[in-house]
């Protein structure tokens, strides 16, 4: 049986206008737009959505799912991720899950490509980690073969390996994407003319510009750095050098502003924030974090200014400018509720809320070359979250959510957060996973 979604306010997120519509979903995808008296279908599944505003599901660009919290990104809004670094063997059920169900699809990259000695230790099925250019050629092959979307490079990375690896990539038809947060050697404007495709974080720019400095140098030779008020003739030169070479840019503001403004954080009381809050290994995680407060303040989160500066100029100038999160990194990153947080924070940098809408729909979708998500079209896949009120006023009111169709799925936020798994059986899921990967590498 399809859905039929009655008297609601659909936005556009590519014009910005809004329209009174009806939305007839067959299976997944949408079959109709029904405006005005048209005649509405009869037999269907009917949701009235009188007083209600409609957008496409969310995507969240930057991010590393798990089973144990993927639900809570659908009951956010969030219906697709881009996983940067994982594994696809890891993945794979939530990869393959059908397009109804209660997790998000996954645009996944496989292990992420980092040099010796490992920031995340030796390599592992979560990291390869080399400097050798053809062990690095060789990973990219493999990454290939099993699947994965994209490669991701890591801040430890040579400039020879990454540069090897840019290359094999493309014979792959892959992107690449880098994070340099605690890159040594290796700046942004290195990556951008090897050919990356992704800066993930605004990650490395501040080695650039400040050359010489990075997270893991002692600080206080570079206490004179204002790091709320850059250089703009610097920034808007990476920015024209990123623009030149078409490299998209994922800022993760929220990311540094939740480390920054601790113990202050953005934490709304919620269903979802709720119930991340009684996941222990979340908790423990960020509560163990806060411990070295000081040090992520000082060394990694202190970028903040500077990400945001990079983000408002390379936005302004045309660049592709993407929402993610890096959940669940650092400090309280709540899975799929962050991404709400970063939308604000591109309007608090002076994106409108329609833009600020775009860069987590249709140029997310774009982005990756995906045009059959982050838009409400006939054709396309039936991810839509309907709100309570209209985003396009008060960009909060993206976390006001009544109501998430997945794939042509009706969900309430309950339903879906009761399918959760628990702990135990993610740790069996996990156990059965590693049983696997060690018998694949002793081929």
């Amino acid at each position: 049986m399809g859905v039929l979604i009655t008297n609601g306010t659909i936005i556009d997120v590519e014009t910005g206008n809004t329209y009174l519509a009806a939305i007839e979903i067959e299976g997944t995808r949408i079959k109709r737009m029904i405006h005005g008296d048209e005649p509405l279908p009869n037999g269907l599944e009917t949701l009235d959505a009188e007083g209600k505003f409609i957008i496409p599901g969310l995507i969240d660009m930057h991010c590393h799912i798990h089973d144990r919290y993927a639900p809570h990104f659908v009951a956010s809004g969030v219906t697709t991720v881009r996983n940067t670094a994982g594994n696809v063997m890891l993945l794979h059920d939530l990869i393959h899950a059908a397009d109804d169900a209660q997790t998000p699809r996954i645009y996944a990259s496989d292990r992420m490509i980092d040099g010796l000695p490992g920031q995340w230790g030796e390599t592992s099925y979560g990291n390869f980690v080399t400097d050798d250019p053809e062990e690095a050629r060789r990973e990219v092959r493999r990454q290939a073969a099993v699947g994965a979307k994209f490669v991701k490079l890591y801040g430890w990375i040579t400039q020879d390996v990454m540069e090897a690896a840019i290359d094999e990539a493309k014979h792959h038809g892959l992107e690449v994407a880098i994070d340099l947060i605690n890159s040594k050697d290796v700046t942004a404007l290195d990556a951008i003319k090897a050919g990356v495709t992704w800066i993930e974080h605004v990650s490395g720019m501040a080695q650039e510009i400040y050359p010489g400095w990075s997270p893991l140098v002692d600080q206080e030779p570079w206490s004179f750095i204002d790091w709320y008020n850059h250089d703009q003739d610097k920034i808007n030169a990476l920015c024209q050098e990123m623009l030149a070479r078409d490299v998209k840019l994922c800022p993760t503001m929220v990311l540094f502003d939740q480390a920054m403004k601790f113990p202050d954080i953005w934490s709304p009381q919620n269903k979802v924030v709720e119930s991340v809050e009684k996941m222990d290994s979340f908790m423990q995680e960020w509560k163990r974090n806060v411990a070295y407060l000081d040090t992520i303040k000082e060394r990694t989160a202190v970028v903040g200014g500077l990400t945001k500066q990079m983000a408002k100029t390379y936005h302004d100038m045309g660049g592709t400018v993407v929402a993610g999160t890096d959940t669940p990194a650092l400090l309280f990153t709540y899975p799929g509720m962050a991404l709400h947080r970063e939308l604000e924070i591109f309007v608090e940098i002076g994106l409108s809320e329609l833009e600020a809408l775009q860069a987590a729909t249709i140029r997310a979708a774009r982005s990756i070359g995906l045009d059959h998500i982050g838009i409400l079209d006939e054709g396309k896949m039936a991810d839509l979250v309907i709100l309570k009120g209209n985003p396009l006023e008060d960009i909060n009111w993206t976390r006001e959510i009544e109501a998430i169709v997945k794939g042509g799925r009706v969900f309430n936020q309950e339903v879906i957060l009761a399918c959760a798994p628990g702990e135990t059986e993610v740790n069996a899921r996990m156990q059965e996973f590693m049983e696997k990967w060690d018998s694949v590498e002793s081929r």
